[in-house]
């Protein structure tokens, strides 16, 4: 493909981009308009699985660059790129339209977080979905749950750990209220049929809260997102130790696609000189710091520890109870 920085930036991934054309595909979607194409990653991967795709871009320069792209990859007899205005193009001529508003100031590649301030607009963005039966629309991850549609599925999409972006499914194409999928890339960018992992639910339900356990679990932030901690907590038999902090708390390890898990070997309110002299106690001089709900810094924590050591660590920095609290962990087996 050929890219420039600021399209290269805002490029779908590859396999989040082959694995929505799939499903567009098995959906029976045939014709598709992709409204704010950029550099035409994922106008190629619906291509790919043999939709017509009528692909509009507003600048010139990325527009035609999505043409070459489409040349370059053989599939412009199923790519057809328009300079021009989304808002304008008429999607009646589709069966399915995808939406990827721009999110970032032309000029200066700064963020946008006001969805009103997107282009096209967050109203003509939503008004899509009473247009055409069949509506994706990509949008940040850390969108507002209350700017979703009603009837909307919300997915959040991780890729190999990174939380890469969320969609929202409209009309027809809405299974669940909310998605999480948790996608493992090979070198190429593809994914395979098992490395693909989907945990669905409410996105409203609360997972029970109790005391610290023998294991402790970090969920990956596609789930966090779409508020299936519960829906995680059930299928774990864990619960967490504090009710607005996404840790989860288990008396038994099992292996999960949608959360790392550590053993914990001790719990400690949080005090510095507590917890130096136990690392040094253990010979500790490596640590890996992970925290949620603590305002300390993982950088300065690891330059006061001091650390001396030979052997590794891993440090949690959380709240149980509302009280700031350090759990020492290592590997889970």
């Amino acid at each position: 493909m050929f890219f420039t920085r600021p399209g290269l930036e805002q490029a779908t991934r590859r396999v989040v981009a082959d694995r929505r054309a799939r499903r567009l595909r098995a959906a029976g979607v045939s014709t598709l308009a992709d409204l704010g194409c950029g550099l035409g990653a994922d106008a190629l991967a619906a291509a790919r699985t043999g939709i017509r795709v009528y692909a509009v871009e507003t600048d010139p320069l990325t527009a035609a660059l999505a043409e070459a792209n489409a040349q370059a990859a053989g599939l412009a007899d199923l790519v057809t790129v328009e300079c021009g205005d989304a808002t304008a193009f008429d999607v009646s001529r589709v069966e399915a339209v995808f939406c990827d508003p721009a999110r970032r100031r032309a000029g200066t590649g700064r963020r946008i977080f006001d969805p009103n301030s997107y282009s096209p607009p967050w109203d003509f963005v939503t008004g899509l979905a009473e247009r055409v039966p069949r509506t994706v629309v990509k949008v940040a991850p850390g969108i507002d749950h209350a700017l979703i549609p009603p009837g909307a599925e919300a997915e959040w999409v991780s890729v190999d750990g990174d939380l890469v972006e969320a969609a929202l499914w409209c009309g027809e194409l809405a299974e669940v209220p909310r998605r999480a999928t948790v996608l493992t890339a090979d070198r190429a960018g593809r994914a395979s049929g098992e490395s693909v992992h989907q945990l669905a639910g409410s996105g409203t339900s609360e997972a029970p809260v109790g005391a610290v356990r023998r294991f402790v679990y970090d969920p990956d932030p596609a789930v966090v997102r779409a508020h299936l901690i519960a829906e995680l907590a059930a299928d774990l038999d864990a619960t967490l130790a504090d009710p607005s902090i996404a840790y989860l708390y288990a008396d038994a390890a099992q292996r999960t696609p949608y959360a790392r898990c550590l053993e914990v070997t001790d719990v400690l309110p949080f005090s510095l000189k507590r917890l130096r002299a136990l690392l040094r106690e253990r010979r500790v001089g490596r640590v890996e710091i992970l925290k949620r709900g603590s305002a300390l810094e993982p950088e300065r924590l690891r330059r006061d520890l001091r650390l001396a050591g030979d052997q590794p660590a891993s440090l949690v920095l959380t709240r149980v109870a509302t009280a700031p609290t350090v759990l020492v962990c290592r590997p889970a087996v």
